[in-house]
């Protein structure tokens, strides 16, 4: 099998979707003209794991999630999400682009907040998270607002519900950006530097509710991050980027104590000193 044939990896590695992991990459490569952000890039990431990446800026780790999330179009490759190709689909045996139907529907699994909320000004905290769920899901208006109450409820912000983004908090706005993303139910959840546009006290807001999440639900979370602290406390696997590539990875004890790379051992230091 040719290395650079990631069509027939995902071919002979995809079982039984219960047996797969629910997100893998397979050779991703993404350029923009001669820059290379991600390089041939394999990772996968196992059902309700909890993975923290980090690196120096420009490392690609947003560039990661925005492929998955497929917000910019991949060089190469292959994703899969629960068992089925993300951007090619199956017909006849073979995998060819994916329609727009299967693209939708494997899309809707993967749920993601941004670092700049993206909230409608316009709308309050209840109809930013009714939005999606009505539009794209069909739900009827009455079950779309009992399931919208419901996790604003469990991101602590059930009292403002009637509220704007301009009368929130950061804090809050990332919050209402939380419950958002999960009122479609998604299995796979990113954060993409979610806390960066925080100040400390905001950051421990929407912290605890991450922390909540991933301790009382199902859920695969893929997270980017500066917060080491939190890596630390709260992932299953940290993994680190540089160049587009994958250098170093492994469980948080073992790679903030040990880390066996150079360039990771370089990293780390640099961070400690600008605490």
């Amino acid at each position: 099998m040719k290395r650079d044939d990631p069509a027939a990896v995902l071919e002979s590695q995809t079982g039984a979707r219960g047996d797969a992991p629910m997100v893998r990459f397979t050779g991703v490569t993404k350029r923009y003209g001669a820059l290379t952000v991600l390089d041939e890039l394999d990772l996968e990431v196992g059902r309700n794991e909890k993975v923290a990446i980090i690196g120096p800026s420009g490392s690609g780790k947003s560039t990661l999630l925005r492929v998955l999330m497929t917000l910019d179009p991949l060089t190469d490759g292959m994703i899969e999400v629960d068992g089925e190709p993300l951007t090619h689909m199956r017909r006849n045996g073979v995998l060819v682009p994916a329609s727009v139907k299967h693209l939708r529907r494997v899309r809707s699994k993967i749920g993601m907040v941004f670092q700049s909320f993206n909230l409608f000004p316009h709308m309050t905290a209840l109809a930013n998270t009714i939005e999606a769920p009505i539009q794209v899901l069909g739900l009827s208006r009455k079950e779309a607002t009992g399931r919208a109450r419901d996790l604003l409820a469990l991101v602590g912000l059930e009292d403002k519900c009637n509220h704007y983004p301009s009368q929130l908090s950061g804090g809050q706005q990332q919050r209402v950006a939380i419950a958002r993303a999960l009122a479609m139910r998604p299995k796979v959840m990113l954060f993409d530097e979610v806390t960066s546009a925080l100040d400390p006290e905001l950051c421990g807001e929407v912290l605890n509710v991450i922390r909540r999440l991933g301790s009382e639900h199902d859920l695969t979370m893929l997270m980017v991050t500066h917060q080491m602290g939190f890596a630390r406390e709260f992932a299953d696997r940290v993994c680190f980027f540089s160049q587009g590539k994958i250098i170093e990875q492994g469980p948080p004890q073992q790679f903030f104590s040990a880390p066996r790379h150079e360039r990771t051992q370089q990293f780390l230091r640099a961070v400690k000193e600008a605490v």
